[in-house]
């Protein structure tokens, strides 16, 4: 057989040869560094036998799958030390990931402590050398493998695979786990790694199983590489809007209020009040949109004629029992429904179409304890949310427009360049879901790829992820821990206007069926809130901070000039305030760089003498003596253009 490695070149051998051998037989060294293989593109086991003509290339830690082989090896030695310390724990799964491995147990939460006990016991497991050794075993015996084992778990994952499976295992000198590799030679191999932290997990992602105790860890090649991720750790940690939202007083939440419904402080409030002005003021005045108010509440017949009750009741807070109560109610998880009766209640003609509806709107949606997170993922919030109709002749270039407002938006809060697009698909193997027929499925997405590639936009293409009624892109960001979010959603949705009896008057006086265009122009605002702070650290452009300026008199002395100076910032919509404390100028300027103002207005008696203010920024540092109304000139401009000026000097 010939193998053609990475380079080119070509092996001939008479036999079979595993890749570990065949990378032992290229070199001693390579043998030693080997992790994996690909072989003609696929990521391989270095066990696995190769009997064909193919092109191999061996991975090491430098290739991606090098590193994650490192690190599913590692999870297994976390799974066997978790065994050791606490016998009674049930194993489930431990993969490898973008930024380290996990592992799930059937188990008590594991404390700070706990975690250091199983780093201990996993450096010993290391050190002892294990090999590790593949073994396949039939349907039967697998199961009455793990059956003996005490693991029902992995029973489960057993049972649910295919008839054909190849059901297989790695013994690493006694502990032994349900696993399809690939895996190291030996746990030697391991050289670096640390368990970062624990949490609660569903098993298989779902509310209604068990909640597990999932353990995070990462894992890298070499000490330097881990101090280096761990300082990273450390420092997107100080970015979290979590932690940093809350130290800057933007929101809070409180236990018993309940989980997923923070409280905005006078600070956040404040930023969302500005995105809603600008967003409100955007599509009103320059994209054609007519503002609706609806009710944060109906009827259960609503959602059942929209589908939403039989596609989304779990997701849904239903007020009343069915078999009880005449009349059930249910908190709105979306507006579109409403939006619909806004257009039914007048006729409408095909000279009046397009109809754009906009709302800024609090929904409500039942989201698990367990995902919920600061302001990403919470149980009610407020989104631009809004809803097109049009003729099936204006779909296209009316959902080109509500892209085009996306991406302004996206520009406007200085984001675009974060984000991914997606275009979002049905299941056909998961038919139950959606409603109308394949053909209308297969039409919409056609469209929505033509628009995407006709506008050059890069996207993905993920199966599963539409709504139950029309494919969508979604644009979605990452947080500062890597986890991928939904931003701002555009639906389209040829099939609800059927449902609702929607119609306009065409040109010759018969009834038509309209599209529908479901859409965000800037998505959730405390979710964005969310964003910017990690974003920006906390370093607001200007026109979003909700303190613009801080006035610093250098003693009490000229708290008069202060509050002269307060007073004409005020007029111009200049959020502002006065430190008027009996502190230090050098105090007050630390104070004030630590709550990150943009602006800090010296003033003294040569300020006073000459009517002007000595300017500090956190842009340029100390900007100079200018006159008030020179400085109130700049700032109203930046503000007005949403300016996004970049940081200079760090002070």
């Amino acid at each position: 057989m010939k193998i053609t490695l990475k380079d080119g070149t070509v092996k001939e051998y008479s036999e079979a040869k595993s890749i570990y051998e065949i990378a032992l037989d290229i070199s001693e060294g390579l043998a030693r560094a080997a992790c994996c293989g690909k072989v003609d593109g696929e990521v391989a086991d270095l066990r696995t036998v190769l009997d064909h003509d193919c092109e191999l290339t061996i991975c090491t830690a430098n290739d991606k799958e090098g590193l994650a082989t490192i690190r599913h090896t590692t999870s297994h030695v976390m799974a066997e030390a978790v065994k050791k310390l606490f016998p009674d724990a049930k194993v489930t799964i431990g993969p490898s990931i973008e930024t380290g491995f996990y592992y799930d147990f059937d188990h008590a939460p594991f404390s700070r402590e706990d975690l250091d006990a199983i780093e201990a016991e996993m450096k010993k497991i290391i050190k002892e050398g294990a090999k590790l050794e593949r073994f396949t075993l039939p349907r039967e015996e697998a199961i009455k493998f793990m059956e003996e084992r005490n693991e029902p778990y992995k029973v489960e994952l057993i049972r649910d695979l295919p008839e054909d499976a190849e059901i297989s295992f790695y013994d690493q000198g006694g502990f032994v786990d349900l696993c399809a590799g690939p895996h190291l030679m030996s746990v030697k191999g391991i050289k670096a790694f640390k368990l970062t932290s624990s949490s609660g997990a569903y098993w298989r992602g779902k509310s209604e199983n068990a909640m597990l105790q999932r353990i995070y860890g990462t894992a890298f090649n070499k000490k330097e590489e881990l101090e280096e991720y761990l300082e990273y750790l450390d420092n997107i940690k100080n970015r979290d809007h979590n932690k940093l939202g809350r130290e800057m007083e933007l929101f809070t939440t409180v236990d018993v209020i309940g989980q997923g419904l923070p409280l905005l402080m006078p600070k956040g409030a404040k930023m969302v009040q500005t995105m809603q002005r600008w967003i409100e003021d955007l599509e009103d005045n320059e994209w054609g949109y007519m503002r609706t108010k609806t009710p944060l509440m109906a009827k259960s017949d609503l959602y059942k004629l929209s589908g939403h009750w039989d596609h989304y009741k779990e997701g849904m807070f239903v007020l009343g029992d069915e078999e009880k109560d005449k009349e059930v109610l249910a908190l709105r998880p979306m507006t579109c429904p409403f939006q619909y009766y806004v257009y039914k209640a007048t006729q409408h003609s095909y000279r009046d179409l397009p109809c754009r509806y906009s709302e800024t709107s609090t929904l409500f949606r039942n989201e698990d304890s367990g995902e919920m997170h600061g302001l990403t993922r919470v149980r009610q919030f407020t989104i631009s949310e809004g809803h097109l109709i049009v003729r099936p002749d204006q779909m296209v270039d009316e959902f080109k427009g509500c892209l085009a407002l996306a991406k302004y938006c996206l520009e406007t809060l200085g984001v675009e360049g974060d984000v991914t697009y997606h275009l979002s698909k049905w299941d056909p193997n998961n038919r139950e879901k959606y409603i109308g027929s394949p053909e209308v499925w297969e039409e919409t997405e056609g469209h929505i790829r033509n628009v995407l590639r006709e506008l050059n936009i890069e996207f993905t293409e993920d199966v599963g992820e539409a709504a139950f009624y029309g494919p969508k892109v979604d644009i979605n960001t990452r947080n500062v821990y890597g986890k991928e979010d939904t931003m701002i959603t555009i639906q389209w949705d040829a099939l609800l206007a059927e449902q609702f009896d929607m119609y306009y008057i065409d040109q010759n006086g018969d009834k038509q069926r309209p599209y529908i265009i479901h859409r965000t122009s800037m998505g959730c605002y405390e979710r964005t809130l969310a964003w910017l702070i990690e974003k920006y650290e906390g370093k607001f452009p200007t026109w979003l901070c909700p303190e613009q300026v801080r006035i610093l008199p250098i003693s009490e002395k000229f708290a008069d000039y202060a509050a002269q100076v307060e007073k004409e910032l005020k007029k111009n919509g200049i959020l502002v305030t006065t430190d008027g404390r009996s502190e230090k100028i050098g105090f007050k300027i630390r104070e004030a760089r630590i709550a990150k103002v943009p602006y800090m207005l010296i003033v003294g008696q040569k300020e006073e003498e000459e009517a002007k203010v000595s300017v500090r920024s956190r842009f340029a540092g100390d900007e100079g003596s200018k006159s008030l109304q020179e400085f109130i000139n700049q700032i109203c401009e930046e503000i007005r253009t949403k300016q996004i000026r970049k940081i200079e000097v760090t002070e």
